[in-house]
């Protein structure tokens, strides 16, 4: 037998026709795309995480943190917020050259945002009234002066506060006074006043116009009772009142010079441009530029500062380049830019230096900074700056409409430079092009692209904040915005320059010619069909997922941005598919509205509460006027309270007087009164200390019952919003000071004690 080749292959057994067998190295068609689908994914993931990328999302998780800090059932502890911050920033240094590094820096900033939030409630703590005061005597500083169509307002920071029915002791009040009767700036006052809590959301996510207050230092509103005397201060001013007082007098000044040439709405828009005061325009042109989309115009925001530190920078490098030595010798773009830097402090203090305006101006510095150190001035790394700069001095900023709209159009146009405009604008030379740009077409295209951009990102907030939207936003801007640039604003700044030497007059009249065209365009469009977009009210999740969306459409670079689209489309979905209420309860129990079977609110009041009935008609995309009978149709009333049907034909009871009570706990399903309800009624009862805890209430039905949702949910307690206290005076640390507290109990309470340990 031949011997056998040890080396020789094997025979094996097989199948037929033979199975292919992959090579080493080769994977199925449906593995290899999956690997290339990972693969490109994270490529894209590394661009993204790249060089210089890491910063523009700084700003971004310290929002977050801001927003976390707002969110808190309670008021956080100072020290653990910052401590933890401080923890974590040490961590992120140390860890700057690991992999985890971004991932560091992110939690860093959120917890950076959470402690400086707090921080910042902590310093400005102060009492905030908690229930209504009747006669209050106060002495104090006027601080400012702001007139009003029907009548006028002041802050008054107190110095003495006398009530026989409270020892709480503010430091701040906001008072509304007959027309023309408001003290002057700076001057020390005596009067009497009524003062009624800061004003709680009037429905469950609305605005939380108190917390504004409180971030402003005041802890009251109200109006005075009487006359107000003028009386020599106890001490000598302060240079922060000498200098509102000073500033006061120029927009006093400027208010009175604009007088004398234009009258009308054009006076108060002109005024409005140029010191801020915006509040004596009529309710009919308001609510046009608002409808129309040019309500921007009226804030002195971005905007404003934009074209004041434009015309300035140009105009000052123009007279410039005209001395040759200058031009030759000297840096006159930094010069123009230092100069532009100067007018628009000038202009934010002339202002007020009101949130929104501190802001714009901030981000005007920066980007006027990047040009006077050779930087490039529109970047994402400029905007994550004046968005740091913003957030460290004023974090309750972030919850703002003026600060989401005006950073939200931002980024879209930071996008745009980066992006769409280089290529708008990358063959100069091409034939279409140039004659598109000899005909002034280049220009519309951007500038349409910009109210474009712009108007599209600041849609979720202009939705959620006010209810509607503006689809003839872009017409209306490209129809007036131009003559606002080139004509009323730089006419303004001509006008504030001559007056010292009263050539002043023809300037308004200039602004007087601009301002009317800008009338006509936003009451036309306003009165274009389908001008009023109106949007019902939907939650805050929504509005977080379109800011994510947003967000990660402008500053990623990668198609991963078009993840944004997708969280967009998302809470678009959410918005059209949300469930609105179907009872209304406000804080005090005098309204209630109940939703009938037509799916229209019908209304129960006790008191008439026009901007609260707005508020709400808003919120539900009701056009309807608080004046329109229909808004009583099915709501019967007499004198013992109002009935009305819900869609399933449940009722629903206003109790005014104890004896509704007979029928109404036998036939309605809730009950609304702020009388004492008896023990054994079957229906649902909502009484005064029950919205005293909840504030407003929105109901939705659910079987036979119902769905609560509360203005101030259960455990709720902020400085600007405590929880309900157990005694009749607040008892935080910020309204006790350092006050002896009488520590005697009641003689009852004592017996009952002792009698309970025997």
């Amino acid at each position: 037998m031949a011997n056998r080749n040890i080396n020789q292959p094997r025979a094996h057994a097989g199948t037929w026709p033979p199975q292919a067998v992959p090579s080493a190295g080769t994977a199925r068609p449906g593995t290899r795309l999956w690997q290339t689908l990972i693969g490109t994914l994270q490529a894209w993931a590394r661009a993204e995480a790249g060089p210089g990328r890491l910063l523009p999302w700084v700003p971004v998780a310290f929002g977050a943190g801001i927003a976390l800090y707002f969110a808190a059932e309670h008021e956080p502890v100072a020290w653990v917020a910052a401590s933890t911050a401080a923890v974590l920033a040490i961590a992120a240094f140390l860890s700057r050259r690991q992999k985890w590094f971004p991932l560091i820096v992110m939690l860093a900033a959120i917890a950076a945002g959470f402690a400086i939030a707090t921080l910042k409630t902590a310093r400005i703590a102060h009492a905030v009234l908690a229930k209504p005061l009747y006669g209050v005597a106060l002495t104090g500083y006027v601080e400012t002066h702001e007139e009003r169509e029907r009548t006028d307002r002041f802050v008054l920071r107190v110095t003495t506060m006398e009530s026989p029915r409270s020892q709480v002791r503010l430091e701040r009040v906001r008072l509304s006074v007959r027309k023309g009767a408001a003290p002057a700036v700076g001057s020390f006052v005596q009067l009497k006043a009524r003062l009624q809590p800061p004003l709680q959301p009037l429905r469950p996510g609305s605005y939380d116009f108190g917390r504004d207050l409180y971030f402003q230092g005041i802890g009251a509103s109200g109006f005075v009772t009487g006359s107000i005397k003028a009386v020599d201060p106890p001490n000598v001013p302060g240079w922060r009142l000498r200098y509102a007082a000073t500033m006061q007098g120029f927009r006093d000044a400027i208010d009175a010079r604009i007088r004398t040439v234009v009258s009308g709405d054009a006076r108060a828009i002109a005024t409005a441009l140029l010191t801020g005061r915006r509040d004596a325009i009529s309710p009919e042109v308001n609510d046009a530029m608002f409808v129309s989309g040019l309500g921007h115009v009226l804030s002195i925001s971005g905007y404003h500062m934009a074209v004041v530190a434009g015309v300035v920078f140009f105009t000052v490098r123009a007279l410039l380049a005209l001395i040759p030595a200058f031009t030759v010798t000297f840096p006159i773009k930094k010069y123009s830019a230092a100069a532009a830097l100067a007018a628009a402090l000038f202009y934010l203090l002339l202002s007020g230096a009101e949130v929104a305006t501190q802001r714009s101006f901030f981000m005007t510095a920066v980007v006027l900074l990047a040009i006077m150190v050779d930087r490039r001035a529109i970047t994402f790394r400029t905007l994550a700056v004046a968005a740091m700069i913003v957030l460290v001095a004023m974090p309750e900023a972030l919850v703002h409409p003026s600060f989401q709209m005006s950073f939200a159009a931002t980024l879209g146009l930071v996008a745009l430079v980066q992006g769409g405009v280089p290529v708008l604008l990358a063959s100069p030379d091409h034939s279409a092009t140039a004659r598109a740009a000899l005909w002034g077409g280049r220009e519309i295209i951007l500038l349409t692209l910009a109210s474009l951009v712009a108007g599209l990102a600041t849609t979720p907030y202009a939705a959620f904040h006010f209810h509607r939207v503006t689809p003839y936003g872009v017409f209306a801007n490209l129809l007036a915005m131009p003559v606002v640039s080139v004509l009323v604003m730089p006419a303004g700044l001509l006008g504030l320059a001559a007056m010292p030497f009263g050539f002043d007059g023809v300037f308004w009249r200039l602004m007087d010619v601009g301002i009317q065209w800008m009338i006509v365009v936003t009451q036309w469009v306003a009165a274009l069909p389908g001008a009023i977009g109106r949007v019902a009210a939907f939650g805050q999740g929504p509005l977080i997922a379109a800011t994510l969306g947003i967000i990660l459409l402008g500053l990623l670079r990668t198609p991963l941005r078009w993840i944004g689209a997708g969280v967009l489309a998302l809470s678009i979905a959410a918005v059209l598919t949300v469930k609105m209420p179907d009872v209304l309860i406000s804080n005090d129990g005098h309204h209630v509205a109940v939703r009938g079977r037509d799916g229209r609110l019908q209304w129960m009041r006790s008191t008439k509460d026009t901007f609260l009935q707005k508020e709400w008609l808003g919120a539900d995309a009701d056009p309807r006027l608080p004046n329109e009978a229909s808004l009583g149709h099915g709501v019967a009333c007499d004198v013992a309270g109002c009935v009305a049907a819900l869609a399933d034909g449940a009722l629903v009871a206003l109790a005014l007087q104890p004896d509704a009570f007979a029928d109404d706990c036998a036939q309605a399903v809730l009950i609304v009164t702020s009388k004492q309800p008896p023990g054994d009624c079957a229906a649902r009862v909502i009484d005064a200390e029950t919205l005293r805890a909840s504030g407003a209430l929105t109901l939705r039905r659910s079987g036979d019952g119902f769905v609560t949702t509360a203005a101030r949910p259960t455990g709720a307690n902020r400085p600007w919003s405590g929880a309900v206290p157990d005694v009749a005076e607040p008892s935080s640390a910020a309204g006790r000071g350092n006050r002896p507290v009488d520590a005697t109990p009641a003689e009852a309470d004592v017996q009952a004690d002792d009698s309970a340990a025997q």
